[in-house]
């Protein structure tokens, strides 16, 4: 009888450890994390530092898209790299955001805004740069607080938690974000007091939004995926240029 007592003790602790919901937080039921990504995605909680697959990407993006050997995050900011020296400066990032399709007012808005906050962190020395260089080897310094996680601190990319985005939030559809979503995510995702954070996720997530959203509103787990490596802008450049349909 004791060995049996001991056994079901032993079964109800293993049952136990595996529950991605408790009783007394509700908030556990209410944005629920999917148990079965290993079935499809081979070790969802390891960090990639190269592709950046999902459920129905178990090999990242492929085709046109080139890692180069560089982290997910570094291939996230490399379409703005226009001459390929693995320096962006502000005309490049506005150009980059001319190719994608916003306008100059927002395009000179968002050059000075990304360079202004991320410009001192990557550079390679102490010394503040005048024209405000971003260095992409350097670019997981910029990494801040109040994200989703996606990236980890060295800039690789966290199946587990990208998918998290959507078994949480996505509500009204389960592959995509509505406006409300979105901003109940990064609502959610708050760290405290971390003012910058929050600012900085509320504007790329708005930013993305407004770039990737389908003509009911909602933003779709693929764009979100492909923002993360950065294909995302590639596709939208080559649509800007009509090489590809927004349907594609």
């Amino acid at each position: 009888m004791g060995d049996n007592g001991g056994g079901n003790q032993a079964m109800k602790a293993s049952a136990d450890s595996m529950l991605t919901v408790a009783d007394k937080a509700p908030l556990t039921f209410k944005r629920k994390v999917r148990s079965d990504l290993d079935v499809k995605l081979a070790k969802p909680y390891l960090a990639r530092a190269i592709a950046a697959p999902d459920w129905d990407n178990v090999d990242g993006s492929w085709g046109c898209h080139k890692h180069h050997n560089m982290s997910v995050l570094q291939q996230h900011v490399a379409f703005f790299d226009q001459d390929d020296n693995g320096i962006i400066y502000p005309s490049e990032t506005f150009k980059g955001f001319r190719d994608i399709g916003f306008n100059v007012v927002a395009c000179l808005f968002f050059a000075m805004l990304i360079h202004g906050a991320m410009s001192y962190a990557t550079l390679p020395t102490w010394l503040p740069s005048p024209h405000f260089p971003i260095y992409i080897e350097n670019i997981h310094k910029c990494k801040h607080g109040s994200d989703s996680t996606t990236y980890d601190t060295e800039g690789r990319y966290i199946p587990a938690n990208f998918e998290n985005i959507f078994s949480k939030y996505a509500q009204t559809k389960a592959d995509k974000l509505s406006f409300k979503e979105l901003w109940q995510m990064t609502d959610a995702n708050r760290n405290a007091f971390d003012f910058f954070g929050w600012i900085a996720s509320k504007l790329e997530w708005g930013v993305l939004y407004m770039l990737a959203k389908d003509s009911e509103g909602f933003l779709s787990k693929e764009s979100v995926r492909r923002c993360f490596d950065g294909s995302l802008f590639e596709f939208c450049a080559k649509m800007q240029k009509g090489y590809v349909d927004k349907n594609d």
